[in-house]
């Protein structure tokens, strides 16, 4: 990736458990080290030799969802667990199958996302020098073969938002694009062959 602002890899949010979170979670759960060992096997890698760039707004966007998760709904479900465990028969227990089910859940997001910010290396779309061609966090507009005009945003694995139109940049759109100068023609493989884009616009 060329031009690329250097940056301290940022590290991942690291809160500790108050003391009355402690007390229930060792009543209430007696085998959380053995969850917590499949949890490991569950988190998806990144393709080999790959780095995790992501933007810095998406990196604070993981790191908010990693403190509400861990500040603020794993405590809660945590008391509803405890709470529902000395209400009799826990396999009869809605709240009691539930409120592991989601804490489960939750602990398993947590690990991803505390995994992903550890390696991530946060580059800045607005520190690139060269703003004439596309390179990682640039928007670009661009024409496809059957004269529809599209915009995409590329940025990290982790933080794309198909709704917003972000793209991953290890998409193969995202691919075809990176290094191309407005009024290129690239070529992006697709289930359908190959397709031809004409890029009209960059931006950062």
């Amino acid at each position: 990736m060329s031009e690329r602002p250097s940056g301290s890899r940022p590290r991942a949010c690291r809160g500790a458990a108050t003391p009355h979170v402690i007390t229930i979670m060792s009543k209430a759960f007696t085998k959380e080290t053995e969850a917590d060992a499949d949890f490991e096997d569950e988190i998806p890698a990144l393709p080999a030799g790959l780095k995790n760039y992501m933007t810095p707004e998406g990196f604070r966007r993981l790191e908010g969802e990693f403190a509400q998760l861990q500040k603020i709904e794993r405590p809660k479900i945590i008391e509803t667990v405890a709470w529902a465990a000395g209400n009799g028969d826990r396999s009869e227990n809605g709240d009691y199958v539930y409120g592991k089910q989601r804490l489960r859940e939750i602990d398993r997001r947590l690990r991803f996302l505390r995994k992903r910010m550890e390696i991530a290396e946060v580059v800045d779309p607005a520190r690139q020098k060269s703003h004439e061609r596309v390179y990682f966090g640039a928007t670009v507009t661009y024409l496809t073969e059957r004269h529809e005009e599209k915009t995409v945003r590329i940025v990290g694995i982790d933080e794309a938002r198909s709704e917003l139109h972000e793209i991953s940049w290890i998409s193969p759109v995202a691919k075809a694009l990176l290094k191309a100068a407005e009024g290129d023609v690239v070529e992006v493989r697709t289930p359908h062959g190959i397709e031809r884009l004409e890029v009209l616009k960059i931006s950062y």
